[in-house]
């Protein structure tokens, strides 16, 4: 009988003392024998270290000190960890009930390098919904980059495949997650993944949480990493493109594509992402200049089919006629 892998949790945590506890029970109740639990804390000044403190010696490491933010605290924790899977979940989210005994029997196959379930999404101006789930679109490791999408909390990675990469980009706020997951897609492509419809997570939606309060600047970090890779990546034309729509810098430490053939549709994915969303938004000309550099050669039959619908409406019908319509 194979015996369930040890899972390696940490949780970064600065000043959410009113959440903490629930995500530290919701990691504890689990009843998962095989679990090594990390909490780095931030030196919040609210009740935080003293919830920490009451469940201490469940605990395999933790500190209260200052940091530079979530990324530093999840690399802090990294460097204890010694399970067979890893994951981190932050300390306004709570795992739903025996969450842990489905990652660790899925990753009794040996062939499972990632683990991508579902999550709950809660707050207190919706009624809750599922996740879509972290996108793996199946023979297209192109289109997985270049529209990269993970739900982090409910994504369970082989711990040594993640260290393998190195820690998170520190100099990330917003993408530190997509970074990981688009270096591990580079390195080691779509065989292994697992995807699951099983809800693993509870993931709260709050005025405070980045994914409510800092929306918006999650796309103007997203358009920034693209360019710079583009640039690292010798793809000047592309990074050209998405700069003459959107304002960029430049990010330290993005990856670079080796292969040229790969590195071309990556980014032509990643401008028929930008049209999609751009014609969502009623933005005709930066739509225009989007779909007249993408080279419908390089896509998928069936996103051949959605560049040609986004460029007939967006010739001929307006949005605000679409949406009518509809």
């Amino acid at each position: 009988m194979i015996a369930l892998p040890k899972i390696s949790i940490v949780t970064p945590s600065f000043n959410q003392g009113q959440f903490l506890e629930q995500t530290i029970d919701s990691v504890l109740s689990q009843g998962y024998n095989n679990l090594e639990y990390i909490i780095i804390d931030g030196g919040s000044k609210d009740q935080s270290v003293e919830i920490i403190r009451k469940y201490a010696k469940h605990l395999k490491y933790w500190v209260s000190e200052p940091d530079s933010g979530q990324s530093n605290a999840i690399n802090k924790g990294l460097k204890h960890c010694s399970g067979d899977v890893f994951n981190w979940i932050n300390s306004d989210d709570y795992y739903a009930p025996k969450a842990l005994h489905l990652i660790g029997e899925n990753f009794k196959n040996p062939d499972v390098k990632v683990l991508a379930a579902r999550s709950h999404l809660f707050g207190s101006k919706t009624n809750g919904y599922t996740s879509g789930g972290t996108w793996v679109f199946e023979n297209n490791l192109a289109k997985t980059i270049g529209w990269a999408r993970i739900d982090q909390p409910e994504t369970f990675f082989r711990l040594p495949l993640i260290q393998s990469l190195g820690l998170l980009n520190e100099q990330l706020h917003y993408l530190m997650d997509r970074d990981l997951w688009i270096r591990y897609l580079l390195k080691f492509g779509l065989d292994g993944i697992l995807q699951t419809d099983d809800v693993v997570v509870n993931f709260r939606l709050h005025e405070d949480s980045k994914t409510v309060s800092q929306s918006g600047k999650f796309n103007i970090e997203r358009n920034s990493y693209y360019h710079t890779m583009a640039l690292n990546s010798n793809g000047l034309k592309e990074a050209q493109i998405i700069q003459s729509v959107f304002q960029c810098q430049l990010l330290p430490d993005i990856p670079k594509i080796e292969n040229p053939n790969l590195s071309a549709q990556v980014f032509n994915y990643f401008l028929l992402l930008l049209a999609d969303e751009q014609y969502q938004g009623g933005m005709t000309q930066n739509v225009n200049r989007l779909i007249k550099n993408i080279d419908i050669k390089l896509l998928q039959e069936s996103d051949k089919k959605l560049l040609r619908k986004i460029r007939f409406r967006n010739q001929y019908i307006p949005l605000f006629m679409l949406r009518m319509l509809r």
